[in-house]
């Protein structure tokens, strides 16, 4: 029965996520270490639409608190973490991705670890495709890009 709960899982994981115009590609989920109080989400975001639109927030039960992050050059080779409070833009016909290093979803207070295999749902909220529930896939094996150590980050609640 396991097995067949996990073959589902990954086909369901394999296909994209669809909110009107709206496709999400190559979702993942990952966190720093198992014991990590925070973790990651990365994905590809197309617009087919004619229509510009922006990713504005993202909700997720899996974190005490989540929140759109970029990475900024501070200058001597430091790099910030920052929340992106107006959000991603996502060109009509175009896309936008959010990678390890670059701009992503960030998890902050992990409810619970995030295991090899497990899937993680986030409620993407778009300016004007709506809310989009999306079941992202853990991948704490995939490589690209590079990882900040999270655990240490504080939460300003």
């Amino acid at each position: 029965m396991k097995f067949k709960a996990l073959i589902a899982a990954a086909l369901f994981a394999a296909s994209p996520a669809l909110a009107a115009d709206i496709t999400i590609n190559d979702a993942y989920a990952r966190s720093a270490s198992p014991a990590a109080k925070s973790g990651a989400a990365f994905m590809e975001i197309v617009n087919t639409g004619t229509e510009d639109d922006r990713l504005i927030a993202a909700a997720s039960d899996a974190a005490a608190k989540v929140e759109l992050h970029t990475h900024k050059d501070m200058g001597d080779g430091v790099m910030k973490m920052m929340e992106v409070e107006e959000g991603f833009p996502v060109p009509a016909g175009g896309h936008h991705v959010l990678e390890r290093g670059a701009d992503h979803v960030m998890l902050m207070g992990l409810t619970g670890p995030m295991e090899q295999g497990e899937t993680v749902t986030v409620t993407l909220t778009f300016e004007k495709a709506g809310d989009m529930v999306v079941e992202i896939p853990v991948d704490l094996e995939r490589q690209g890009g590079a990882m900040m150590d999270h655990s240490k980050m504080k939460m300003n609640n």
